[in-house]
């Protein structure tokens, strides 16, 4: 089935405790949607400048992904710069253009509006909204956001997830939005709002899922070298949902296996400089880093038992 995903387009600084780059393809669809994109076919709704160039929009193209819904807009394009700290865990923002985001006002194309599989990336809840406005009905929609959007825009934010299916948050957003510290109270916040699951991303430390049939806890995948951490939470969110598309069902089991597909996406992504991480991942190297989830993160009996069934997909 057909996914989308909206959000930001941008180009990013980025300096790490080894190495620093500038000019980067970044911004949280970009992420998405070439995660997403590993596994269905994607479709994407975003602006840029007209200074992005055609190499740019070609390296989307190139992955699979449908640029129809990308608009170019006159000025320039989206603009962020990061500094990670020795732990590569906590991160100073060095800058923010919005540019053309700023005046963003989405136009789904009449081809994507049956979309059945949606991912609201990271960006302002009107803008979130005003694409659901021109849907017509998808079966799951995932949303993601951020501190700002908690802090400045509750209400619009409010009824963004209201009109959501899942949420994907790191733990302090989860926190902020409940005001609780404990993270099982705090997810019932989420769920009071009608949302079927909520998943906590954990960075290293891998991420949780809370349904209303209750828990599912995945561990991090062990790296021996982390490049670059920006973009593992998007390219997650877009794993997660391109599973779900390729499968065509929501299913206890298959968002279980979904979260497991994200944290791939998400391994990988930290592993290069940028996109660079997951540019070159074919769906092979997905199944097989998936496969190494399941038998480190299981009893062997169980792996056993779930190869015999058909059920590692």
């Amino acid at each position: 089935m057909n996914a989308l995903i909206v959000g930001s387009i941008g180009i990013d600084d980025i300096e790490t405790p080894r190495e620093k780059a500038t000019g980067l393809l970044g911004g949280s669809a970009t992420y998405a949607s070439i995660s997403c994109a590993v596994h269905a076919p994607t479709r994407i709704v975003s602006v840029v400048g007209d200074d992005f160039s055609a190499d740019q929009r070609m390296l989307l193209e190139e992955r699979g992904i449908d640029a129809e819904g990308l608009e170019t807009a006159a000025g320039k394009t989206f603009r962020w710069g990061g500094r990670y700290l020795q732990n590569y865990d906590e991160r100073e923002t060095t800058f923010t253009e919005l540019n053309v985001l700023r005046s963003f006002d989405p136009k789904v194309p009449e081809s994507f509006r049956n979309s059945e599989y949606v991912l609201l990336g990271n960006t302002h809840p009107t803008v979130q909204l005003k694409v659901l406005d021109q849907l017509g009905g998808p079966e799951l929609v995932v949303i993601d956001t951020m501190n700002y959007w908690i802090n400045n825009e509750k209400q619009l934010l409010d009824e963004a997830l209201g009109r959501s299916d899942i949420a994907v948050v790191n733990e302090e957003e989860v926190r902020l939005y409940s005001g609780r510290h404990e993270i099982p109270r705090a997810t019932e916040a989420f769920l009071d709002l009608g949302l079927d699951a909520v998943i906590v991303k954990r960075g290293a430390y891998g991420a949780s899922m809370r349904t209303r049939d209750g828990w599912f806890f995945l561990p991090g995948y062990p790296l021996s070298e982390v490049r670059d951490p920006t973009g593992a939470g998007d390219s997650f969110a877009g794993g997660f949902l391109g599973y779900l598309a390729s499968e065509g069902s929501i299913t206890e089991s298959t968002l279980r296996r979904a979260v497991v597909h994200g944290s791939v996406l998400a391994s990988f992504a930290v592993q290069g400089m940028g996109i660079t991480g997951i540019l070159g991942i074919a769906r092979e190297d997905v199944m097989t880093r998936y496969r190494e989830f399941l038998r480190f993160s299981q009893m062997e009996t169980e792996v056993a038992k779930a190869a015999g069934e058909g059920a590692i997909a």
